[in-house]
């Protein structure tokens, strides 16, 4: 059934995958941008549409969480990350405590950075709520990471059009996954390099 959605998938399936993705349901982005990535090289559907409708639904998808932290506070989020429901969605507290750590450590940037670490991507947005960061700065973050992330995704599934046939792709994919591992490395590189270079540059102008 599945692989019957994904040679099928459309723009509205990339935008509903993407958003439960963002929320603390487990479902992966690697099984819906690169099959949609593909189909956009096979002439389906377009790539460009592919990455706007995914990280539209990212984007919505965080805001939920964002949501939810900002107005029920930690107690209950806790709570529900221990509760039953809270393990069918492979929550504990200490993902969550681990995606607090990781915000604290690098500040409001996080929400960008945090899109494109594995495990942190889907809870970034918990500690952006709980520490009631501006949502206007949270959304723009929140879309460049989230953004550079379905671009990475997105051309590896348009390369592998002419690579594999459909019934391999999930295979190739996590073939594929080291070298999305190194990308997403280099994109943090360069993400966190501008801040500090932005950083300094003010500092100097201000002495």
């Amino acid at each position: 059934m599945l692989e019957q959605l994904l040679s099928n998938i459309g723009y509205l399936e990339v935008f509903i995958g993407m958003l439960l993705e963002s929320t603390v349901i487990p479902v992966p982005s690697e099984i819906f941008v690169p099959p949609a990535a593909y189909q956009a090289a096979a002439g389906v559907l377009d790539v460009w549409l592919v990455i706007f409708f995914a990280t539209l639904g990212a984007d919505c998808g965080a805001v939920i969480n964002y949501v939810a932290a900002y107005y029920l506070g930690r107690p209950i989020i806790y709570s529900f990350a221990n509760s039953r429901w809270g393990k069918m969605c492979l929550l504990n507290q200490e993902k969550i405590e681990r995606a607090e750590r990781y915000f604290d450590e690098h500040g409001v940037v996080a929400t960008l950075t945090g899109r494109l670490v594995p495990v942190i991507r889907q809870l970034i947005s918990v500690p952006a709520g709980l520490a009631k960061m501006n949502f206007w700065r949270f959304l723009l973050y929140t879309t460049l990471g989230a953004g550079t992330w379905n671009c990475v995704l997105a051309a590896i599934g348009y390369h592998l059009h002419s690579v594999v046939p459909m019934d391999q792709l999930d295979e190739k994919v996590a073939e594929y996954y080291d070298y999305i591992k190194f990308g997403i490395l280099a994109a943090i590189v360069l993400v966190v390099a501008y801040f500090v270079v932005r950083k300094y540059c003010k500092k100097k102008v201000n002495e």
